[in-house]
């Protein structure tokens, strides 16, 4: 009986352990990445540093061609860093794994028509994954310095990683709890914290190859 009592009091504590761990460690991890970065955050257009290129992340696209909301306030934040003069060239990464979705075409076309030259965007067409964008950035468009330009809860992740895959990086904030219904930024701020868990893996453990890699492009 004392036996059967003690192995269950173990098992509890074993499981009170793992499941602690499970909880604080993506905490974390979380709170190493935001103070890594910092000081490499912005939200305003007028204190980010100049650089030479705005890196802008995919977020969605309706079947009509239309940027989400989310998307469309991460493509005017890089329009107006263009306008200012903090970058001279936009990268778009997203996907466009289909035919019939091609997030970087509308990013492209929506910034076009709010007065960005076309011989300034630059297009990637894999970019399925922060950690895909920010490889295929250094690796495939030669990217060395950049603003990466996304909603705050997913910019301390952006911003290590690129810096960790060689693009010396620096962040431009779009608005998320102040813009969209908590409901929404809870949802995406939770997912985060678990994305910042894979990201650490990808960058320190495992660093695989994007899903598509390819020749070296450059941008012109």
């Amino acid at each position: 009986m004392l036996s059967k009592m003690l192995f269950s009091h173990w098992r509890l504590l074993l499981i009170i352990i793992f499941g602690s761990s499970a909880v604080l460690t993506p905490l974390f991890l979380s709170s190493y990445v935001n103070a890594a970065t910092n000081q490499r955050r912005f939200t305003q257009v007028s204190k980010v540093p100049s650089q030479p290129v705005a890196i802008v992340f995919g977020a969605g696209v309706s079947p009509e061609g239309v940027p989400s909301p989310m998307l469309a306030d991460r493509v005017d934040a890089a329009i107006e860093l263009y306008k200012q003069g903090h970058v001279k060239k936009l990268l778009m990464t997203g996907d466009n794994s289909r035919e019939d979705y091609n997030e970087v075409g509308v990013m492209q076309q929506y910034a076009v028509e709010n007065g960005v030259p076309i011989e300034d965007i630059t297009l990637d067409h894999a970019g399925f994954s922060t950690y895909e964008s920010c490889y295929r950035a250094r690796k495939i468009f030669g990217v060395e310095q950049a603003v990466l330009v996304t909603q705050n809860f997913h910019l301390p992740r952006a911003v290590y990683t690129c810096n960790q895959l060689g693009v010396e990086s620096v962040g431009l904030g779009t608005p998320d709890w102040e813009r969209y219904s908590s409901k929404t930024v809870g949802r995406y701020t939770l997912r985060e914290k678990l994305s910042i868990l894979k990201a650490i893996w990808e960058i320190h453990v495992t660093r695989p190859q994007p899903t598509f890699l390819g020749n070296f492009e450059g941008i012109k």
